[in-house]
């Protein structure tokens, strides 16, 4: 319980509506790990809301503009861990601008003053600075887990200051940033007497690190479980570092060059027989077949296997799950073709998530790859599937159908026909009747993705079959206004929505009104969707953002780039010119 029991009774303070007496309330509140549970339970009543916020410790927040760090500090005061989401997902693919906002300075400086207690930060898209990531490190003396995906801003000298400052850090998790790799001296700045690292990933880092640094690093730290290294590191270092670390649950290989000598293939071969608990095995940057039988060893207990940065072949991945028989997670790049993804449906009869990554997406001559062919063998051999992204150039209605009705407990379908507005390459009907076929048989789907030659009528289905649905992606797709207005009309779960190349306009936008507030956004680029449109959803809803992006920052009828959310704070006061913040207040 609290040390401070009279803070907590004034906190808790309230006209008594639970038979509960408050430690027992907030007991019980406390075995709650869902954030979606916790935030059910405080509507309650006026107790159990008092006691929610008072129990709680960690908080999520989907979108940095819909609550401020002010409002979130005042509703929760015992936070430890945060977790943080700032840009739309569309910014991974560069359609949102660089300067577009997401700074996580300010709610750094909230946090120093209301929680200098917390232990854990997870940023997603976020805008993070060198200098922000020194104030984290200075400010916040039992911080223990940092973890930045997919963030921009910082460069190896913020990652410097979290090793000099952060003495009980246990979790570094580095991935796919934007981030300014100057050099990889920064792992030299953890002290020497440093030891409590267990979570280390540097995976997509560039340049070389300082290996003697890491080294040490490794084999002063017992607890590590967790080791993901960049390319830099070669099959030779990775040995010595796998001596030091038998105990690792994942691994991120690096690189499988240069070439080994005949001595060191078998004392790389002898590290990875000692691997007794590795379930987790990524990286494997030019892996070639030569070198896969080091592997085979710690395969045996592998449940997830990332091959997405190793460019193998059908044989090559064949030769690899058979020594991997518990698997349950697996990506892989295209370049395994239909025969590849053959062997994973012979081999992995547990497997529940797949997906295939595209070698090349913008090399339109690529005559190989994956198809319908693969997908199928798949879904005849892995009946426990529920989660598939699905990169290919070509597929029918007929085989979607079939996939679903072997694999009807998917809760995630994201198929992505590379070619837009490509149809049944069979029929050349549209694709209509594939997607048709997966929200009627999978009543559990969660997530949905759809690409191809699609009319109206998809949506129609969409409207009618999928009300668990929570995000729906739309790209290249649809007649007219009628198919935008079937999803926001039928499906009463949705929480984001995501469409981009699609003849939907003002009609369909504000067919939305009573919907978007249950959501969490909208976003909306190259449709048919004027200013005008916009600011009448703005009158309308004041308690939206819409904001619009505009390369120049103009006023003209069209609008390029829409994006609409809920706040509890109103429009943002940090949007650069290129956004224009329209109100309704």
């Amino acid at each position: 319980m609290d040390s401070n029991p009279k803070m907590r009774k004034e906190f808790l303070d309230s006209t008594r509506s639970s038979l509960f007496p408050d430690e027992v309330l907030e007991r019980v509140l406390s075995l709650l790990k869902s954030h979606k549970d916790r935030s059910a339970v405080s509507l309650v009543c006026k107790d159990w809301y008092n006691a929610e916020s008072w129990s709680r410790t960690h908080v999520f927040i989907g979108n940095c503009y819909s609550v401020s760090p002010e409002i979130v500090a005042r509703r929760f005061p015992r936070i430890k861990s945060v977790t943080l989401k700032g840009k739309p997902r569309f910014s991974d693919f560069n359609l949102v601008p660089e300067n577009w906002g997401a700074d996580v300075h300010p709610w750094f400086v909230v946090f120093a003053a209301k929680y200098p207690f917390l232990e854990e930060l997870r940023l997603k898209r976020m805008a993070v600075s060198d200098e922000s990531l020194e104030f984290l490190a200075l400010n916040f003396p039992n911080f223990k887990v940092l973890s930045l995906l997919s963030c921009d801003g910082f460069s190896t000298d913020g990652l410097a200051a979290i090793a000099t400052h952060c003495k009980n850090l246990t979790q570094l998790d580095i991935q796919e940033n934007g981030i300014d790799d100057k050099s990889g001296n920064w792992l030299s700045c953890f002290p020497e007497n440093f030891t409590s690292l267990e979570v280390l990933n540097f995976a997509n880092l560039n340049t070389d690190v300082n290996f003697d640094a890491l080294e040490r690093l490794v084999s002063r730290c017992k607890s590590l479980k967790v080791l993901k290294a960049n390319k830099s590191i070669s099959l030779e270092h990775l040995q010595r570092l796998l001596v030091c670390a038998p105990q690792l649950t994942e691994l991120g290989t690096g690189s499988f060059m240069p070439e080994l000598t005949a001595r060191q293939y078998a004392e790389l071969g002898s590290s990875f027989n000692q691997l007794k608990n590795l379930n987790t095995l990524s990286g494997l940057w030019e892996a070639t077949a030569p070198y896969l039988p080091v592997l085979y060893p710690a395969c045996t207990n592998l449940t997830f296997l990332n091959l997405s940065y190793a460019f193998l072949q059908s044989i090559e991945l064949a030769s690899l799950l058979c020594q991997c028989p518990r698997l349950r997670r697996l990506w892989v790049l295209d370049t395994v073709g239909d025969k590849g993804l053959e062997a994973v449906g012979s081999n992995c009869p547990l497997l529940e998530e797949l997906r295939v990554f595209p070698a090349d997406p913008f090399d339109e001559e690529f005559i190989h790859g994956v198809t319908e062919a693969g997908f199928l063998a798949v879904s005849y051999g892995c009946r426990r599937l529920h989660y598939v992204l699905y990169f290919c150039r070509q597929m029918t209605n007929a085989a979607v159908a079939t996939i679903v009705q072997n694999c009807p407990d998917f809760t995630h379908f994201r198929l992505c026909i590379m070619n837009p507005g490509q149809p049944d390459y069979l029929t050349n009907e549209p694709m209509d009747e594939a997607f048709g076929a997966v929200v009627r048989t999978c009543t559990k789907l969660q997530r949905l993705s759809v690409s191809g030659l699609l009319t109206d009528l998809t949506f129609e289905y969409i409207g009618q079959y999928a009300k668990n649905l929570e995000t729906l992606s739309v790209a290249f797709a649809g007649s007219s206004d009628r198919g935008m207005q079937c999803m926001l009309e039928g499906c009463p779960k949705l929480r984001k929505l995501e469409i981009r190349d699609c003849p939907f306009g003002n009609a369909a936008l504000l067919s939305g009104l009573e919907k978007y507030e249950s959501m969490r956004s909208l976003w909306m680029s190259a449709c048919n969707v004027t200013m005008n449109g916009c600011r009448v959803l703005a009158r309308e809803m004041p308690r939206l953002n819409v904001e619009v992006m505009k390369e120049d920052g103009s006023d003209d009828s069209q609008a390029d780039k829409v994006y609409v959310y809920r706040s509890v704070v109103g429009p943002r006061r940090d949007a650069p010119p290129c956004v224009l913040t329209l109100s309704g207040l």
